[in-house]
């Protein structure tokens, strides 16, 4: 009785194949020695010449290829910052790591066209297929890389552009707040595609790669649901305009100038020059003092002996003054609105007004609003009073017992 054979298995798809062996190599190797040793002095000189003529164009393509990525930049640079110290640091920016992928793949180039003009034949030996996946790859590479750095100019660009034609302030902010999201999310999906074909062209099985990725993604996922939550309230707080690059915001017990907003954080530059840095998460309510207009509010104390009438007429008079100052009269949307009396204190009676103004105006319109309102209060007898106590004496004496002892 025979064993029947056992099933064969259909052998597994390794994830890496090296493109060449180390024995192919060695015999190319040893074969261009051999016939650099048979060349006579005249072809060594002749194949010297060349060989600085290649590489003297390859440095002449690298400047040109450099000279127009300078051109392609200052095309898509704002046209504002053209002239301004930040737009020439943008367009240096823009083709940096392209030239360095650029110089990478000149160099393979210059070295395939080096080896096959002394005698190695780098179209179908062995070195010349590891130069031409080096060759594909760096093409690769160099092509995400400037479509990446291309694509996100041309992001800041466009959107900028539209910033600067739009008829709202908000959309404009709004607009300037996509861009580095919208840069952020384009150079990550270049950025994955253009590894994976890279990675391909090393031998990597680029499909088991992918559902690996999708596998670990899945796990992070589970596990950085903060991250994907910061994100996610960061995509939304844009979209309907919650807040913007510009705005003046209050978040817990800090506030400031919100400077920057990536994926997943917000952060705050503070008057005295302290930088917040919250994530979206954190931000659960967020005060915006800057949204469409701002308010200068006043809560001005004055004396009870003062004449209220009179100095409700100044308020009135001070924010007309101030309203058809030129200096203020752009910042400021109405005409002062005075409520009247808010509240009675214990030492002051305590008077309330408030100016419609610009976004981010309000604060300079209080300042000044306050030293003129100081100045007439001053001219006109109203008194601005300070915390006292007042000792009121009883109406009838409060009888005082003799001491012991006295009588």
């Amino acid at each position: 009785m025979t064993t029947p054979p056992a099933p064969t298995t259909p052998a597994e798809t390794p994830v890496f194949e090296p493109v060449v062996s180390a024995e192919a190599l060695e015999t190319e190797a040893r074969s261009f020695i051999q016939k650099l040793s048979a060349m006579s002095s005249q072809e060594i000189a002749t194949n010297l010449g060349w060989t600085l003529a290649i590489i003297v164009g390859a440095i002449v393509a690298l400047w040109l290829l450099r000279f127009a990525i300078r051109a392609i930049a200052r095309w898509l640079s704002p046209k504002q910052d053209k002239d301004a110290e930040s737009g020439k640091q943008a367009r240096q920016k823009v083709g940096g790591w392209t030239m360095i992928a650029a110089r990478f793949l000149a160099t393979i180039i210059s070295l395939g066209l080096i080896l096959n003009l002394w005698g190695f034949d780098v179209r179908a030996g062995a070195l010349g297929q590891v130069l031409g996946v080096f060759w594909r790859a760096g093409l690769i590479v160099m092509l995400t890389i400037g479509a990446i750095e291309l694509v996100s100019f041309a992001i800041t660009r466009g959107l900028h552009r539209g910033a600067r034609h739009a008829k709202d302030l908000r959309r404009a902010a709004q607009l300037r707040t996509l861009a580095p999201l919208l840069q952020a999310v384009t150079a990550g999906l270049v950025g994955i595609i253009g590894l994976m074909m890279t990675l391909s062209q090393f031998g990597v099985e680029v499909g088991p790669l992918i559902a690996g990725a999708g596998i670990i993604g899945l796990a992070i996922g589970f596990g950085a649901q903060t991250l994907v939550k910061d994100f996610i309230t960061g995509i939304f707080l844009i979209l309907e305009d919650t807040v913007s690059i510009g705005d003046i915001i209050t978040i817990g017990e800090f506030g400031g100038v919100v400077e920057d907003m990536s994926l997943r954080t917000i952060k705050l530059r503070d008057f005295d020059g302290t930088l917040h840095i919250f994530p979206y998460s954190e931000a659960m309510v967020i005060h915006n003092k800057t949204k469409s207009f701002s308010m200068a509010v006043f809560n001005l104390s004055v004396s009870y002996t003062s004449d209220i009438v009179r100095a409700l007429e100044l308020m009135h008079e001070v924010g007309d003054e101030l309203r058809s100052d030129p200096n203020f009269s752009n910042f400021i949307l109405d005409k002062i609105e005075v409520v009247g009396v808010d509240s009675l204190a214990d030492s002051a009676v305590m008077l309330k007004a408030r100016i419609k103004t610009l976004p981010a105006k309000q604060w300079a319109v209080q300042r000044e609003y306050l030293q003129r309102i100081k100045l007439a209060f001053d001219a006109n007898g109203v008194d601005i009073p300070f915390p006292h106590l007042k000792l009121v004496a009883p109406d009838t004496p409060v009888p005082v017992s003799p001491p012991r002892g006295a009588e």
